[in-house]
């Protein structure tokens, strides 16, 4: 079993992650707290950049839970119709604006519990809102953050809630507030899926993964294309 991180060595983890990226925020374009929560719906099983694709246009005229419940699910659905799952994120959307309007006033509550009780707000959904609009120190557990807890052996866990108590406990409190950022930007760009780029990691000294890779992945480049093959399939 790889030795668990000590205090110190969690410490040192987030300062370089720090140092790296000084500021980071969510990847989610949104004006207000509402579309925050509105694009983290939308982000479940899909990418960032699909759903800010998505939302650009629709956030220049929907920003509130009143325009979106007067949209409604149809034109909604219609508008968003290349993120994944679109339907079903377009009915927990008017349906959770409905809620926000009938029993909170039309905003978006600062409690977790509210939160979740909401149509397709999950735990992850309610600690990106409450970190990201309320700037509560939660850590939002998504597959990048599952596996570079698991892979540098940071916080390892079976599933996201264990993953997210041993964060609780092994991050130092003056992290907390960006440490969900850190480590999925960190999953995203660096410890990838496959083939992580180990020799250009921050952390790489501190990391337990024994598979580390020892060279940077080589794009190949791709053949020229004759102008007689050209021809042929024109």
């Amino acid at each position: 079993m790889p030795k668990p991180f000590s205090k110190a060595e969690a410490e040192e983890f987030f300062a370089r992650l720090k140092k790296h990226t000084p500021e980071p925020k969510t990847e989610l374009q949104y004006v207000n707290p509402y579309t925050l929560l509105v694009a983290v719906v939308m982000s479940a099983q899909a990418t960032d950049k699909g759903v800010n694709k998505a939302t650009a246009p629709l956030f220049k005229t929907v920003k509130t839970p009143e325009q979106m419940v007067a949209l409604g699910e149809e034109k909604l659905a219609e508008a968003i119709k290349t993120i994944g799952l679109y339907r079903g994120k377009a009915k927990n959307v008017v349906a959770l604006s409905k809620i926000l309007l009938e029993q909170h006033g039309g905003k978006v509550p600062a409690d977790r519990e509210a939160l979740q009780a909401l149509p397709g707000v999950g735990r992850k959904t309610a600690n990106v809102v409450l970190n990201v609009a309320f700037g509560e120190p939660t850590i939002a557990v998504d597959t990048h953050i599952f596996r570079v807890s698991n892979r540098t052996n940071l916080a390892p866990g079976k599933d996201v809630v264990e993953v997210e108590d041993r964060l609780e406990k092994i991050v130092p409190d003056q992290f907390k507030l960006h440490a969900h950022h850190w480590l999925i930007l960190h999953g995203r760009y660096t410890c990838i899926a496959r083939k992580p780029l180990c020799p250009t990691c921050v952390v790489r000294d501190l990391c337990r993964f024994k598979d580390k890779t020892k060279e940077l992945p080589v794009m190949k480049a791709k053949a020229p294309v004759s102008k007689k093959s050209h021809h042929g399939r024109a």
